[in-house]
């Protein structure tokens, strides 16, 4: 007999979306028919305290931008996330509602693994003196407001000059974020576990300027050299604070891990088939011999 107290669990499903109000009520009745899994909140249209409800897990439907916002959420609280994919492509949340209720029975008995990813926090001190702090999952990225145009930022780590890149902006991401806007914009694919950041430029003035991978617990530093209009820093595509001459970005390793649930026999690299469209690749002998 399972001695076991039941695993606290609460669901997000905050959207506007009306797919995700209906997979919510899909997933119900199934959560509710098992006595080793109590829901104790449901997102709906408000956020919860999970500190004061003692959750253990949160089950998170919708996408990745889902899955952004729940660890913006927890905070430096984080608790592990399962992650339901009702989006398009979904690296993060890669599971289906259909692989949620087969691995029930897993979930009842705690058989998953927690996967720590890495999570940056992004410090903005103004030249007035005032400071923000954000986390964030994914990137920060330095680019240009509404009028396109070329500008330079300059980058050190640990206190040592590295470049200053002329161009359309700069990307400083995490593993997790390395398969987003850093992938769009020509930069490596990072396995999501490493402890490392990439910095991918966004249309570099100077062909010579590619990606750098360095590690994790170094200490990224931005400022402008000069004067320019509506330079952004955006965290993870949601938060955006303006960025001027005089500024200073704090870019470091957060002290918080996002937690990521993993069912046994899941491979990071059959995502990447899936989601890329790798196993659909064609060697050129194979196209001649198609058409």
């Amino acid at each position: 007999m399972n001695s076991k107290p039941p695993i606290r669990t609460i669901v997000l499903a905050r959207s506007p979306h009306e797919h995700v109000r209906t997979a919510w009520e899909k997933l119900q009745p199934c959560l509710a028919s098992r006595r080793e899994i109590e829901v104790v909140g449901v997102a709906m249209t408000e956020d919860l305290e999970h500190k004061e409800l003692d959750a253990e897990l949160a089950i998170v439907l919708g996408g990745d931008g889902s899955i952004l916002r729940a660890c913006r959420q927890f905070g430096d609280h984080q608790i592990p996330i399962l992650p339901i994919n009702l989006g398009r492509l979904g690296f993060l949340a890669d599971l289906t509602l259909e692989d949620l209720q087969r691995h029930l029975d897993l979930i009842a008995r705690r058989e998953f693994k927690i996967a720590e990813m890495l999570m940056f926090e992004a410090i903005i001190r103004k030249q007035d003196g005032s400071e923000e702090r954000h986390l964030g999952l994914n990137e920060l990225a330095i680019r240009v407001g509404h009028a396109p145009h070329m500008f330079d930022v300059q980058l050190s780590i640990d206190g040592e000059a590295v470049t200053t890149y002329s161009g359309d902006g700069l990307i400083l991401a995490t593993p997790i974020g390395s398969t987003a806007h850093s992938l769009s914009a020509g930069g490596p694919i990072l396995r999501q576990t490493i402890r490392a950041f990439v910095l991918t430029p966004i249309c570099p003035h100077t062909l010579t300027i590619r990606p750098i991978v360095d590690r994790a617990d170094c200490c990224y530093e931005l400022t402008l050299p000069e004067q320019d209009e509506k330079v952004l820093a955006v965290i993870d595509g949601h938060i955006h604070r303006e960025f001027c001459h005089g500024d200073s970005i704090t870019f470091r390793e957060a002290a918080a891990n996002c937690k990521l649930v993993r069912f046994p026999n899941h491979s990071y690299y059959e995502t990447l088939h899936r989601k890329l469209g790798w196993e659909g690749q064609l060697s050129y002998k194979t196209y001649l011999e198609q058409h």
